[in-house]
């Protein structure tokens, strides 16, 4: 187990290192095609952007999925003094993104580098630098090259809707833990890329497939592309690690409900009974503020059965935390799961 937890923490070191706001994923996509590739897994990238690899089995089909779209912005506006208001993809919060470094990806293929900075940041100057309440509007983006208008900054190539995407800053520690923006949920597709690698090795008694998607961050990730034997939907993406919850970073959890209703009972049940036999420590615990691909799925009116697990990670959406216990208990699971 522990040579399939490593293989799941390189694979996810390799995906955070390219960026794939919502959007802008294509990059990810090829390097997903390279790694089924050379798994021996037939693959192919979908019109509207993510990856369906087919892992073959026989029986009942199943569809485990995973998102490599993560959270970002796109440039708004070329101010007059040559900086970028920028608008958020979905969810990347003003509060938590003062001060990251960031790229911003032009049309034509240059990439420059800067900051997002409090307008005015400077603590000696500005009166109200405690005050100021943390948005959009009141964040710029400061270029790290010599502009200080809005023609300087064009004549870089630099255009309304480019975009902008903020560094992952990715460490992992002496202690096993995995600190990052963006294990939500780039941590889950390296572990299912592991899980490729062990179902290669075995004869499931299922056909599986896998969708990495690309619009989850914005809620239509999964809407469609659910192959016709497909019966049951199993989304792996981020654990909620919080006040109220009982899952931690060590721990894999199987959630009974999110904001949008509940997951199937026969497949919460079943996948509680593996993790049980498997000896994988789990939490079981209701999201408040949650939506998944496979709620997405099913919404768009695919007749299966759909669970949702994930490895705990803390601090969603802002700098996350994990483990690699997490990622253990999880693999553990997923494997007792599909019967490897």
């Amino acid at each position: 187990m522990q040579w399939y937890t490593d293989l799941a923490i390189e694979e996810t070191i390799s995906l955070l290192a390219i960026d794939s706001p919502t959007g802008d994923t294509a990059e990810a996509e090829s390097h997903l095609l390279a790694r089924f590739e050379s798994l021996s897994v037939s693959a192919r990238r979908l019109c509207k952007g993510g990856v369906l690899a087919d892992l073959g089995g026989e029986g009942e089909g199943i569809l485990l999925m995973a998102h490599t779209d993560t959270l970002g912005a796109m440039v708004a506006e070329i101010k007059e003094n040559g900086r970028l208001r920028v608008s958020p993809l979905n969810g990347l919060e003003a509060n938590n993104s003062e001060t990251e470094n960031v790229r911003i990806r032009t049309r034509d293929g240059r990439t420059y580098e800067g900051t997002l900075q409090l307008c005015n940041a400077s603590v000696h100057v500005n009166d109200d630098y405690k005050k100021c309440e943390r948005t959009f509007s009141t964040l710029e983006v400061v270029i790290d090259m010599p502009t200080s208008s809005a023609a300087e900054t064009e004549a870089l190539g630099i255009r309304t809707g480019d975009f902008v995407c903020p560094e992952p800053r990715t460490r992992v520690t002496e202690s096993g833990y995995v600190k990052s923006r963006f294990l939500d949920d780039k941590l889950s597709v390296g572990i299912l890329l592991s899980l490729a690698s062990r179902i290669r090795e075995t004869a499931p008694n299922r056909h599986i497939y896998m969708l990495i998607t690309a619009f989850e961050e914005v809620g239509h990730g999964a809407s469609f592309m659910v192959p016709g034997d497909v019966k049951e939907l199993l989304c792996v993406d981020m654990g909620c690690v919080g006040d109220g919850l009982s899952c931690t970073e060590h721990t894999v959890s199987i959630c009974p409900k999110d904001s949008h209703g509940p997951y199937s009972k026969e497949v919460v049940d079943a996948l509680v009974a593996a993790a049980e036999a498997s000896g994988a420590r789990y939490a079981l615990d209701i999201y408040p503020h949650y939506g998944s691909d496979a709620g997405a799925a099913v919404a768009a009116g695919n007749d299966v059965r759909f669970g949702l697990i994930g490895p705990g990670v803390y601090a969603s959406h802002g700098y996350e935390r994990s483990h690699r216990d997490g990622v253990e208990n999880t693999l553990k699971l997923l494997f007792a799961y599909l019967g490897l």
